[in-house]
């Protein structure tokens, strides 16, 4: 049975009131994506003959997002996900309508056919020709969500066309009802802590997320071949994710690959993961040094495994380095990439700078410091001479 939160309840509304553009802002787990992505399987189950199309800004992104959730609703609903899925086109059949998924730098779909209702799944990082080329071709409806980080193109939007043109949803955790207690206790939280994160994916209101630290990345879709690379890993396990990078240094850059990025992972994991992947398994992996004893069980288990340099000020040091250098992300390190956006520095109440960094989406962040000052860092010394594999009998 499905979960209905007020949120999709809003945009059912918003749907039957024939409005053409559904514009959804709104915090953390509010249940936006969700809602909206029960709200168009329910609508190609009753409506045949429509094409739906569900858009954002990489497929790495939808894969890992919208499509991952969308087979989930699926499997709630206890719908065949793999029969109904075409792998080859992304596409999901409902009898004679299909929603399919492709990503708004596919300029081949964005000049393509006319869908009946689109979907733009965090719209603030879909560019602006993306959003005009779709919605002037999408017949009935558009729906679109985002966090409020900053005021872009959607809010002038707003403001230029009639009221009657769109209908807009503001919503919150509180707005989740199923949410887990654990979810909202993390998210509250912060409201002290971190009070621009808080206005923004906490009350959903416009932010402006000033003072982010690195601006020197581009997206990419491949990583060089280099001799000169290293993994890197940043510990987590219940609340926090484990970051395992991939970080290669060639012609004077950084490139990263995301691994992997998720909680719950155990040390026996963590070297499954990196023995997955036979051109990197035998690099060195630089971990944070506040766990030696999972450095000691990862070399136990034939990782060469070195503890990062965190000695005095090196946190801001690394951060320095990385700035030095340009940096190269690949499109599929879908949390890599939300950090580099939302990684900043604290500031005080009359929001001046205090040159520390957030303690916050810095689990990536930690790791790609980790790795660059191990292979453009002065001061590795000691972390390389750490390294011991024992020999197995």
């Amino acid at each position: 049975m499905l979960k209905l939160t007020a949120v999709f309840k809003r945009n059912i509304q918003a749907f039957h009131s024939g409005a053409r553009f559904v514009i959804n802002q709104g915090g953390t787990s509010s249940s936006k994506t969700w809602s909206i992505l029960q709200l168009l399987i329910l609508i190609a189950q009753k409506r045949q003959g429509l094409l739906i199309s569900i858009v954002s800004e990489s497929l790495p992104h939808l894969k890992r997002g919208a499509m991952r959730d969308f087979i989930g609703i699926l499997n709630q609903m206890g719908l065949d996900a793999a029969e109904m899925h075409n792998k080859s086109s992304n596409r999901f059949t409902f009898g004679t309508s299909v929603i399919e998924f492709f990503s708004a730098d596919d300029g081949t779909k964005l000049r393509g056919a006319r869908r009946d209702i689109l979907y733009l799944n965090e719209v603030n990082n879909v560019h602006k020709r993306a959003w005009d080329e779709l919605t002037v071709r999408t017949k009935l409806i558009t729906f679109c969500d985002f966090n409020p980080v900053a005021e872009f193109y959607v809010h002038e939007f707003m403001q230029e066309r009639n009221a009657e043109d769109f209908v807009f949803i503001k919503s919150t955790y509180k707005d989740n009802q199923y949410l887990d207690e654990s979810i909202v206790h993390e998210i509250e939280a912060r409201r002290h802590i971190d009070p621009l994160w808080w206005k923004t994916y906490g009350e959903g209101e416009i932010g402006l997320l000033e003072g982010v630290i690195f601006t020197n990345w581009k997206t990419t879709a491949t990583m060089p071949d280099s001799a000169k690379r290293v993994v890197a890993v940043d510990f987590g396990f219940t609340n926090d994710p484990t970051a395992i990078l991939d970080i290669r240094y060639s012609d004077g850059a950084i490139h990263v690959d995301e691994i992997a990025y998720q909680t719950g992972l155990t040390n026996a994991d963590i070297a499954r993961i990196i023995k997955a992947y036979p051109e990197i398994a035998k690099a060195i992996v630089v971990c944070d040094s506040a766990e030696p004893k999972s450095i000691a069980e990862l070399q136990l288990m034939g990782i060469r495994a070195v503890a990062a340099d965190k000695g005095a000020d090196s946190v801001r040091a690394g951060i320095d380095l990385v700035k030095q250098y340009p940096i190269f992300i690949t499109e599929r390190s879908t949390n890599v990439i939300k950090e580099e956006r939302n990684y900043r520095w604290k500031t005080d109440k009359n929001g001046k700078s205090l040159q520390v960094p957030i303690d916050y989406w810095n689990h990536a962040m930690d790791a790609k410091r980790y790795g660059v000052m191990y292979l453009l860092g002065s001061a590795t010394k000691t972390s390389k001479s750490k390294i011991h594999i024992p020999n197995r009998r």
